[in-house]
């Protein structure tokens, strides 16, 4: 940008600040959201309370679907923004 722009610009500098720190908290959020290693993390603490006889296998399954199709969501999410 040259400083022409930059002097015209200027009002906005409060604006473009706001907008990057809203990308930031996006991005971060995203990061969180599709990161896999929780509900791997889940899937184990899931596996061990059937095992223990904390749940039944009813229980296991339903919610073992439901963190299997998150893991999904999260492959797919990946492979789209490698792309």
């Amino acid at each position: 940008m040259g400083l022409i722009t930059q002097i015209l610009t200027l009002p906005l500098a409060p604006v473009r600040s706001t907008v990057w720190v809203l990308e930031r908290v996006v991005e971060t959020a995203e990061n969180e959201y599709f990161d896999p290693a929780p509900v791997e993390r889940e899937l184990a603490g899931l596996e061990a309370a059937l095992l223990a006889g904390e749940i039944d296998e009813e229980t296991f399954d339903r919610r073992e679907d439901e963190l299997l199709d998150r893991l999904d969501e999260i492959k797919v999410h990946v492979q789209r923004r490698g792309q």
